[in-house]
């Protein structure tokens, strides 16, 4: 196994399988993989949905627990070193993922892979809303990062696994690899609209949660870990 996929999606009923579906055909020769959907306490049968086909796993969180929790669920459940995640609405286009993974077999230095939307069909108040919140997080983290949004990333799993957990940081992922020492390659990846039912997430709500995290963010970016050992013999 050589690649896990995941997808954390919520209600999602309506997309989950033919996004399933575009994954195992753009993956099919490229190499081993698997692809494990964590249906986040949905109420419309999304993880039912999801098993279209036999290599496909699904976890299910009985009760919502957000993004980020869902995305941690099933790199803690992959079998592959590399993990790549992407949305479960459908709107990050499968197509993008061998070129999304590509830099992490070929740089060992490099520990995640950050894919940055161009053309987001997504509404003038949602892009604005994203490139404000970009802007700001960008000046205070410092992490070279114009879309922290996009839901197509790749990294290691055992550096992922090694970062603090809390809700929301799927959305600072690049600032927490960099300051394990990790190198970030960027690489642009398409985008579309959604194909049905409706967002999660609210603006107001991002917004809200953003500026706690991006405090806390800072915070731990300033208290990481300086020291590397040598190795010393008597």
């Amino acid at each position: 196994m050589k690649l896990s996929v995941v997808i954390p999606a919520r209600n999602e009923a309506l997309n989950i399988a033919t996004l399933v579906r575009e994954i195992d055909a753009n993956l099919q020769g490229f190499v081993p993989f698997e692809i494990i959907v964590v249906d986040d306490g949905s109420t419309d049968g999304t993880g039912a949905a999801a098993k279209v086909l036999p290599h496909v796993r699904v976890l299910r969180h009985p009760v919502s627990a957000g993004q980020s929790a869902a995305v941690h669920s099933g790199v803690m459940a992959a079998r592959a070193e590399i993990v790549c995640t992407l949305d479960g609405d459908g709107q990050n286009p499968p197509s993008n993922l061998p070129a999304l993974v590509q830099p992490l077999f070929d740089n060992p230095k490099v520990g995640l892979v950050a894919g940055q939307r161009v053309g987001r069909q997504d509404t003038l108040s949602k892009r604005y809303a994203s490139k404000a919140a970009n802007a700001i997080r960008g000046w205070m983290l410092k992490d070279g990062t114009r879309d922290t949004g996009c839901g197509l990333k790749a990294f290691r799993r055992a550096a992922f696994l090694r970062l603090p957990f809390f809700n929301h940081m799927h959305r600072y992922l690049p600032a927490l690899f960099k300051r394990d020492g990790w190198q970030i390659a960027h690489v642009d990846v398409t985008h579309r609209a959604r194909g049905a039912g409706q967002s999660n997430y609210t603006n107001l709500q991002r917004a809200l949660v953003g500026v706690v995290d991006l405090f806390g963010v800072a915070w731990l970016l300033r208290r990481a870990k300086k020291a590397e050992p040598e190795s010393f013999d008597v």
